[in-house]
């Protein structure tokens, strides 16, 4: 069943599209800036499908992961987690998808708060399911580190669940109570905790080298 979700949030995305269409303006903004307002624009037949093609490549490539990664017999092992990215990504985009097709047809959308709140729930959910991710090529925080050492990849991925929960909530936080800073705010924190987990793996992947490291 769970894997019927992705397809039915496809069918959302195409359903919205498809009932909208009609009444969409020939172009209208896609891209807002970091203070909400709109800075760029798309005509209405990529701007209304974009998203819903999307969606369809993100599962189709997700469906064949397993199959292509030299270490795809990991995904057994995390096969609720891997199925549970999918679906909150796709959902976070047939969010993305509403509120665009909304603010398309005039509706007043905060993008500079709504877009971090989405993100921040984002990272909250992802940060959730990091620690039960298996070494593979694909999914989860892949750095020279965790690739090489299988317990890099372990001590790394429970280190950045909990920084990209803390991440998430700091930007919905931001956005909730001081909008106007909410952009800047989610961009500081992704480099912040990108490059926290970076520093982190390869501090570990050096302890793991030297003489004390390999016994433990």
């Amino acid at each position: 069943m769970r894997k019927r979700i992705p397809l039915l949030i496809i069918a959302a995305a195409v359903i919205v599209s498809a009932v909208v269409y009609p009444k969409l303006p020939e172009s209208f903004p896609t891209h807002w800036d970091m203070s909400g307002q709109p800075n760029g624009w798309s005509g209405r037949l990529l701007g209304a499908w974009m998203l819903p093609m999307l969606l369809v490549v993100i599962w189709a490539f997700m469906r064949v992961l397993p199959a292509i990664d030299p270490r795809g017999s990991n995904y057994a092992k995390f096969g609720g987690a891997f199925e549970a990215i999918i679906v909150s990504l796709m959902l976070f985009l047939l969010g993305l998808h509403i509120i665009m097709l909304r603010a398309a047809l005039g509706y007043p959308v905060a993008m500079q708060r709504v877009v971090p709140i989405g993100v921040g729930v984002l990272l909250v959910v992802i940060g959730n399911l990091l620690p039960r991710a298996r070494p593979n090529w694909f999914v989860g925080i892949r750095t020279p580190w965790t690739l090489s050492s299988d317990r890099v990849w372990e001590k790394t991925h429970r280190f950045g669940g909990h920084v990209f929960v803390v991440g998430g909530i700091l930007i919905v936080l931001a956005a909730l109570v001081m909008d106007q800073w909410a952009q800047v705010v989610l961009v500081t924190v992704i480099v912040l905790c990108t490059a926290t987990v970076l520093i982190y793996s390869y501090v570990e992947w050096k302890r793991e080298q030297s003489p004390a490291g390999v016994s433990q």
